[in-house]
């Protein structure tokens, strides 16, 4: 790590000897290892972890140029900026284990969305960020335009409209981050996320007239493709690009899956596979689960070689991942 004698890395190295806590620090080094050799990485988020405030962390490895691409769920890409504009407004839930059904419509009644023990303020956060995007989705919409969803994200952030209403401290938003760097963001999927379902229904309304103004997941494969073939070099040079995933789902299935696709279906066989892959997760291996899949099981399917360094860590991302970062930012 940049700095060994730091504390918490110190303490990771001196503590974290065996089992899954010897995998993360095994997967630290590995991650610093694969930047130090030229290397990129290639980070998916995939639950509600802006919603665990991860950014916390994450906002600081997007500035220090330890992450080079994110994938992640819309659910992810608006939760870190509801968090920008709303946290004063947000509710913790420590005892959310207990609450019975009539608890939980008390909760909708006051129009606050649980996620495990934290609840999301509706008109606080997402209809203060609906109304902030939906000018941006008239304006494309109206000239004829087309934009990635994260792109339209970056737009509000950018502009600084949503300033005045910034209730944490920006250094730790980290889309506000990804944004100033102009990070490569894709979005599979984005349609299941609460924005995705405004986008809908202003589409059915008629304020937006043609749906094709938010661009689509397809779109983000084939930017993908044309993301990771220039910038993964060719096969036996220093330089591939790892993929460090935090849970399952399609933040980590959609963008593993472009390597198979630039050698089986575009020929490209040039262009190297992963060069190193981590995944936290706490889902367990069973009959067809992808998230639950040990990382070999990858290597059937052209997205990983035999000898690439894997590491597999079954535990709670929320944290995990701020331990790993920490090591690698030398904290």
């Amino acid at each position: 790590m940049k700095n060994a004698s730091a504390p918490i890395s110190a303490f990771i190295n001196h503590h974290f000897r065996h089992f899954n806590a010897a995998t993360l620090k095994d997967a630290a080094h590995g991650y610093q290892a694969h930047l130090t050799q030229g290397g990129k990485m290639f980070l998916t988020l995939a639950g509600a972890m802006s919603t665990a405030e991860l950014g916390l962390s994450l906002a600081e490895m997007i500035r220090q140029g330890k992450v080079h691409a994110i994938c992640c769920t819309g659910a992810n890409l608006e939760e870190d900026i509801f968090n920008l504009v709303a946290h004063d407004y947000y509710e913790r839930v420590p005892h959310y284990r207990d609450l019975t059904p009539a608890d939980e419509q008390r909760l909708l009644e006051r129009h606050m969305n649980r996620v495990t023990d934290t609840c999301i303020p509706e008109m606080e956060a997402m209809r203060r960020i609906e109304s902030a995007v939906l000018e941006e989705w008239v304006k494309a919409d109206q000239a004829g335009e087309r934009y990635f969803p994260h792109e339209f994200m970056y737009k509000i952030l950018l502009s600084e409209k949503l300033k005045e209403s910034y209730q944490i401290d920006p250094a730790n938003s980290w889309m506000l981050a990804a944004a100033q760097q102009n990070l490569p963001l894709f979005v599979p999927g984005w349609e299941d996320a609460t924005l995705g379902n405004m986008y809908a229904g202003h589409c059915m309304s008629g304020d937006v007239k043609n749906v094709h103004t938010v661009r689509t997941g397809i779109e983000y494969m084939m930017a993908l493709a044309q993301w990771y073939t220039h910038q993964a070099k060719p096969i036996g040079e220093n330089g591939s690009i790892g993929f460090f995933q935090i849970g399952g789902g399609i933040a980590g299935d959609f963008p593993i899956c472009v390597v198979p696709m630039l050698h089986q279906d575009l020929q490209r066989t040039e262009v190297p596979l992963w060069g190193y892959f981590c995944q936290i997760s706490d889902s367990t291996t069973s009959y067809g689960s992808y998230s639950g899949a040990v990382p070999n099981e990858k290597i059937t399917w052209g997205k990983l070689g035999v000898s690439t360094p894997k590491y597999i860590i079954e535990s709670d991302a929320s944290i995990v991942a701020p331990l790993i970062f920490a090591m690698i930012l030398g904290w």
